[in-house]
């Protein structure tokens, strides 16, 4: 069946929003369309069908295509925790730690795994659409690469470029990336593309036609920035971005291993909310209404990071000045008294003292939850997922923030601390506008029918600014 990989000429080129965008376009025209990313790095995680994990982007890019999230869309999702160690996840699942010099010892493996979940979609689907990760200008990797020219060659998945016109020098980009590919890699390239332009398009012809020159291919297009882009869940930590508004600040701390960020996305939808992420060297506000701790891939190495920025003290600060504060996940875990980990699950071997905001304490454990969910919350249905190690437990927890079905998170006496493990949780209307009423803020619903809205824009944006039949025809070996 066709095939057809997005490549970029580097990290942040607009990779995913592109994918995502040629998934709806081309179930626009009637076929059945699978996206896949042999290799990702990230810690915004969706949890899948069928009971795995992969990255948030890709489960957004299966929206796009009409069909729930699978392991096999992004076989291989490589988690950081430290800057050189990361969890491997193959096919869903937790199959090592590595530390990046080590990394190359699992290729075989990894590959193999790669190939058989592409091999699945693109007998189940009229197309799969690919997205290359990082940049195979990156030519020092290749050796060990599955993400990029190591899968395409493989495989024998035709390649277009993106190139970044935003971030300047995008001929430079192009033409550099066709100079140090070796001549295999360079002819699995049919063409390239040119995304995230703004002003007058003409003014580009010149140097539209220079990459054609240069390079011999063809080129697909020039698409202009896409203004909804931020209404579409951001891929990475880099995405953050400060959202401006009036009424309830929430403040989220930017923690250095954040995790399913996503979570803030619906709140920074609301025209009631000014959402702030906090990033490191900034006190917490002293006119914040809330203080969310989000999801981490390492609570620990995170509640020290915390504790670094001075944030522990102004937690408290803002607590006793009558302000509110919300744990997901690991944010949760870091409001107990006291975390213990006997085996080392989320770092070294012992026990750490929390912020003590709830009257709680977590024991890690090496098997991690993975499950999606629903049930309620303040009287309301909620749906979401747990993705974490880790139990919790304690006095705060005869107080649960849900019930999914059973008791979740705890509630301090006062109310006006919470932790649960469910994220996801503000995607549904009812529960976010019967939460934000407590906090004294109105609500909009639909946040859900604007993203597929979103969606829609998104593909009309590519088909009227890219040649997407020609994109087909190459998929289908044109």
């Amino acid at each position: 069946m066709p095939a057809l990989m997005i490549q970029g000429t580097g990290s942040n080129v607009g990779k995913s929003l592109l994918v995502a965008g040629l998934c709806r376009a081309a179930r626009h025209r009637g076929l059945s369309v699978a996206p896949f990313k042999p290799q990702n790095m990230s810690n915004n995680a969706a949890v899948t069908a069928d009971g795995g994990e992969i990255g948030r982007a890709h489960a957004l890019q299966a929206r796009a295509c009409g069909l729930e999230p699978v392991t096999d869309m992004n076989p291989v999702l490589l988690k950081p925790e430290t800057d050189t160690g990361a969890q491997v996840i193959l096919q869903g699942r937790a199959v090592a730690r590595a530390e990046a010099r080590d990394y190359a010892t699992l290729r075989p493996r990894l590959l193999q795994g790669v190939l058989d979940s592409f091999a699945r979609l693109r007998a189940a689907h009229d197309l799969v659409i690919v997205e290359g990760a990082g940049s195979p200008a990156e030519v020092n990797l290749r050796p060990r690469d599955i993400a990029n020219m190591g899968f395409a060659r493989a495989a024998g998945v035709p390649v277009v470029l993106a190139g970044d016109i935003d971030r300047g020098g995008v001929i430079a980009q192009i033409v550099g990336t066709q100079a140090v590919l070796d001549a295999g890699d360079a002819a699995m390239i049919r063409g390239f593309l040119v995304n995230k332009f703004r002003g007058d398009p003409r003014l580009f012809d010149d140097g539209y036609r220079l990459i054609e020159a240069r390079t011999g291919w063809r080129g697909f297009g020039l698409v202009p920035w896409f203004a909804g882009a931020h209404r579409l869940p951001a891929e990475d930590a880099v995405d953050l971005r400060a959202w401006k508004g009036e009424g309830l600040h929430v403040v989220c701390l930017c923690l250095s291993r954040i995790a399913n960020f996503d979570d803030l996305d619906p709140l920074a939808a609301e025209p009631a909310v000014r959402l702030t992420m906090l990033g490191p060297g900034r006190a917490i506000p002293g006119d914040a209404d809330l203080v969310i701790l989000p999801g981490t891939k390492s609570t620990l190495g995170d509640l020290a990071f915390l504790r670094a920025q001075g944030w522990d003290t102004d937690l408290i600060a803002h607590h006793r000045r009558g302000g509110h504060v919300l744990g997901i996940c690991g944010g949760y875990q870091m409001l107990g008294r006291v975390i213990r980990d006997p085996s080392g699950s989320d770092g070294a071997v012992g026990e750490v003292a929390g912020l003590g905001l709830l009257d709680v304490e977590t024991a890690m454990a090496a098997d991690k939850r993975l499950e999606r969910i629903g049930g309620t919350a303040l009287g309301q249905p909620v749906t979401g997922y747990e993705i974490h190690m880790g139990r919790t437990f304690g006095p705060d927890c005869a107080r649960p923030f849900a019930h999914i079905p059973g008791p979740d998170g705890a509630h301090s006496a006062d109310g006006r601390v919470a932790g649960t493990y469910l994220h996801g949780l503000f995607s549904d209307d009812a529960f976010r506008a019967a939460w934000l009423a407590r906090l004294g803020a109105p609500s909009r619903p639909g946040y859900e029918s604007g993203v597929d809205r979103t969606l829609d824009e998104l593909a009309a944006h590519l088909e009227a600014h890219l040649d997407v039949g020609g994109l087909l025809a190459v998929a289908s070996g044109g």
